[in-house]
């Protein structure tokens, strides 16, 4: 039975701010079910309530500065096995508010990259799975620092525009001298790279779909690192493998967070949250299509073509809902919809996860026009919860979103390959068409209810990697 130790900035049910979260949260779930002996390490933020063990304490250097590291554990029940998940508690580095974008990012993450590097050596784990920019170091300190050879390392990249890239003078809290600071250990333009390490010193990298694994061998999404990842994947040593989503955090049929369960064999709830979200949001309840989305509020999720595509489209009888924090002029944009249609937008500029199943339950279009998507997890809820997906395909949304216009039987979605704002509103307005032929819409949400992307297929996939 393989012993595998997952690290990661974030983990779900503990502290998350996106997709990652609920990745770590999840996969090891479903691996354990499977036989492996796992267990996840992050930091311990101020955030976290969850009632801890101590474990173990043991200094660690910063530029001779000694800071104490405490390793803490819960355990979580996974159908009577257990899933221990480790923290990184020290007071200096992690007792802020927010998890991430403080000043000091690279010596927190470098404090916590030689502290899980020091843990490795104490529980000998056969595999590390490193996740995004944020470990990628450990890979480096356990091969160049700690001399293990015989602890294989994976390297998960979930987003590469998020790659750790800090000023030269951050390489020396990993104890070492100019002489790493060159193109093949640290060095990236100038700067330093945690992604970069991560890459070049693990056995595989994954990422988080196919069609994103090839995506970041290109100059438009590999952020610099395309001739790197090239190499890799020459080596045979870069798979992509999308995500999956948690059934059981995402289930239509058992959510007490919604007002009426349904699935796909009965439907008749799905109408009673519509009515509902619409009550709780104040928008008249009409039965009208809605259009959701809730994402980060960011370039790269497609706000640009977004708002003016719904500026367009609020012409017609339809309503629209936004969740989701981020960008402020963004929000601004979407503020003034609400203010030119107050009674078809609902804007709620924060998070809550409540909220988000009630959108997801009450809606009838999800609206995903991301420039890149590695995987993205919002399509595959949605189809859990029979909201039809509108995606421009890129990413992970390219290998899970059939287009409906072009394959009738098997499609579970809308999908549009440009990246302006006319390519959107096309196939929107195709989708509203759909929607107001009531049989063929029902066919179309009861295909996606079906479709499976629970981690079953993709633990499947990682465990030939392990083996």
């Amino acid at each position: 039975m393989k012993k595998i130790l997952f690290v990661a900035s974030e983990v779900a049910p503990y502290a998350k701010s996106g997709g990652l979260g609920d990745v770590i949260g999840s996969l090891p779930k479903e691996l354990i079910e499977m036989g492996y002996d796992v267990s996840v390490i992050m930091p311990r933020y101020r955030e976290i309530e969850a009632e801890m063990n101590y474990v173990v304490d043991y200094p660690i250097y910063m530029q001779g500065r000694k800071e104490n590291c405490i390793i803490r554990s819960h355990n979580q029940d996974v159908n009577g096995k257990t899933l221990t998940t480790y923290f990184v508690d020290n007071f200096f580095y992690f007792d802020r508010d927010g998890m991430y974008c403080h000043p000091d990012e690279a010596e927190r993450f470098a404090f916590f990259d030689k502290a899980v590097a020091e843990f490795v050596t104490r529980i000998n784990p056969d595999i590390v799975h490193l996740n995004d920019w944020q470990t990628g170091p450990i890979a480096f300190l356990l091969r160049e620092k700690v001399r293990d050879t015989k602890t294989k390392i994976i390297y998960t990249i979930h987003n590469l525009e998020y790659n750790g890239r800090f000023n030269r003078g951050n390489l020396y809290h990993f104890d070492v001298d100019d002489s790493y600071f060159t193109p093949s250990k640290f060095e990236f333009y100038g700067d330093i790279s945690f992604s970069k390490v991560g890459i070049i010193y693990s056995d595989i990298v994954t990422t988080v779909s196919k069609t994103y694994a090839g995506e970041i061998q290109t100059k438009q999404y590999g952020f610099g690192y395309e001739g790197l990842l090239n190499q890799k994947a020459l080596n045979g040593q870069l798979v992509g493998i999308v995500n999956g989503i948690d059934y059981d955090v995402y289930n239509p049929s058992q959510n007490k967070e919604i007002i009426a369960n349904y699935d796909a064999e009965n439907l008749d709830g799905k109408a009673k949250c519509k009515k509902d979200l619409q009550e709780d949001l104040g928008l008249p309840v009409k039965n009208v299509p809605i259009l959701a989305v809730i994402s980060r509020v960011v370039h790269h999720k497609g706000f640009d073509i977004l708002v003016e595509g719904m500026n367009e489209l609020l012409e017609k009888d339809i309503q629209f809902v936004a969740l989701g924090v981020g960008e402020q002029h963004y929000i601004n944009r979407l503020k003034y919809l609400k203010e030119k249609y107050p009674d078809k937008v609902s804007v709620n500029d924060f998070f809550d996860t409540e909220l988000a199943k009630k959108i997801y339950a009450g809606s009838d279009i999800f609206m995903m026009p991301s420039m890149f998507e590695p995987c993205g997890l919002s399509q595959m809820i949605s189809f859990r919860y029979g909201t039809i997906p509108v995606v421009r395909s890129t990413g992970g949304l390219r290998d899970t979103v059939i287009g409906y216009l072009s394959n009738k039987e098997q499609g579970n979605g809308f999908t549009f390959w440009g990246n302006q704002v006319e390519d959107l509103v096309e196939v929107t307005k195709k989708a509203l068409e759909v929607y107001a032929n009531k049989d063929e819409w029902q066919a179309l949400v009861k295909n996606a209810m079906k479709q499976d992307h629970s981690w079953a297929n993709s633990a499947k996939e990682y465990s030939k990697l392990y083996e």
